[in-house]
């Protein structure tokens, strides 16, 4: 779910829409939560219940007690499928559960039921009561699953072998190059010489993070979405790319990193999005394209980049390559103006840059989550591999959200 900044949080405050057995299950049953399934224990949640939800991608701190169940999987949070069999033994179908929904007393909190509503109490004085839609990421000590995929800056994605590459002189010579040999040598290495503070800078302000929220945390605004038609294109598994300008000031910055450029040009360090960028000429084309209009304060366009190394699914490319999913124009007045698809795609093939494989022109959104989520599903342009799923824009560009096939998150993720 994303907060009020556009920032995605990945544990919060939920009520329990409803409750339903899971067929040849008798232990367990389906929780449902916006429009996540999620398998919990029987008898734990009644419908119209509170309960701390975390959503598939977290990734909790086993060194808490709480989450010490989680230590076999790494305290990684991921969809996770379950056969349904029929009283003979067969199986009929299958059950998805997805993220993790946990009560107020796993952590020794209180559910308290008032005259005012309900809400939990976490017994910490004065304030200690958190309600439906709180967020609880940064208190409970929730992250990223794959956030070191955002850090993943060169096809070998080995920090080492950076490190060597950028003190060449000193890795020359045979004493180190002995001592770098060594688990325990290599890692004192990385200590010092590890570490390079002047190739970041502070992610830019006028830039949006890259995160398009799911159908299932949006099934509330269905209704909404169904008053007008939407361009659905691939989602393409990779990592997220974003190449902006304002002024002078031109960033290559990957989710949550920026890279910074040499003074006498160049990059301080060859990585996949800085690879992008040389090969698009992302900043002579940002360059022209806010010149193009006195009014444009800063430009950005967003990106995958994939292909070999970058993630399991490499779509059978031997180097890498960008799909553009975001050109966005910010204007003096603080307006923004982000494109469609169809605009997206007619802007940058004039500048010979790919964009994602735009796969319906003309969408009308069902009426429920699971019919949403059963088109995620299906072949990649690309390759015709299995396609990770569909991303739904509308044609003024206001309104965007994500559907991820199960099927793929349990394959490749």
């Amino acid at each position: 779910m994303l907060n009020s900044k556009g920032e995605r949080e990945l544990c919060y405050v939920i009520r329990i829409d409803d409750v339903q057995p899971i067929q040849g299950r008798d232990n367990v049953e389906c929780a449902i939560v916006g429009g996540w399934t999620c398998m919990v224990r029987k008898g734990q949640f009644k419908k119209g219940y509170l309960g701390i939800y975390f959503e598939i991608d977290s990734k909790l701190d086993t060194t808490k007690e709480v989450f010490k169940f989680t230590e076999k999987y790494d305290g990684k949070i991921k969809t996770q499928k379950f056969s349904i069999k029929d009283e003979n033994g067969n199986k009929v179908g299958q059950f998805w559960s997805q993220g993790l929904l946990m009560s107020a007393e796993d952590f020794g909190w209180e559910y308290v039921h008032s005259a005012y509503g309900d809400y939990i109490s976490t017994h910490k004085g004065a304030g200690s009561a958190i309600e439906e839609g709180d967020f609880l990421t940064k208190e409970l000590g929730v992250t990223y699953a794959e956030a070191e995929d955002n850090k993943r800056k060169s096809s070998s994605s080995d920090k080492y072998k950076k490190m060597a590459s950028r003190h060449q002189k000193l890795f020359s010579n045979p004493i180190i190059k002995k001592f770098y040999k060594n688990k325990y040598g290599k890692m004192i290495l990385f200590l010092f010489l590890g570490r390079k503070t002047d190739k970041k800078s502070s992610f830019p302000s006028w830039v949006v993070k890259t995160d398009e929220e799911r159908i299932q945390n949006l099934t509330h605004r269905i209704s909404e979405f169904q008053k007008e038609e939407f361009i659905a294109t691939e989602k393409i598994d990779g990592t997220s790319t974003t190449f902006t300008i304002k002024g002078n000031d031109y960033r290559v910055c990957s989710r949550n990193v920026v890279m910074t450029e040499k003074k006498d040009g160049g990059w301080y360090e060859s990585n996949v999005y800085t690879e992008m960028s040389e090969k698009y000429n992302m900043k002579d084309v940002l360059k022209q394209l806010l010149k193009s209009n006195n009014n444009y304060e800063f430009v950005t366009i967003q990106g995958e980049t994939y292909g070999q190394g970058v993630q399991k699914r490499d779509y059978n490319i031997k180097h890498h390559d960008l799909a553009v999913f975001n050109v966005i124009f910010g204007y003096k007045d603080k307006n923004v103006k982000r494109l469609n698809p169809i605009e997206m795609k007619e802007l940058m093939d004039k500048y010979n840059i790919p964009t994602v494989p735009i796969i319906d022109c003309h969408v009308n959104i069902p009426n429920n989550c699971k019919d949403i989520l059963d088109m995620a599903g299906g072949k990649s342009i690309i390759d015709g591999g299995m396609r990770e799923g569909i991303v739904f824009r509308n044609y003024d560009g206001t309104k965007s959200f994500k559907a991820v096939d199960n099927n793929f998150i349990t394959k490749y993720h």
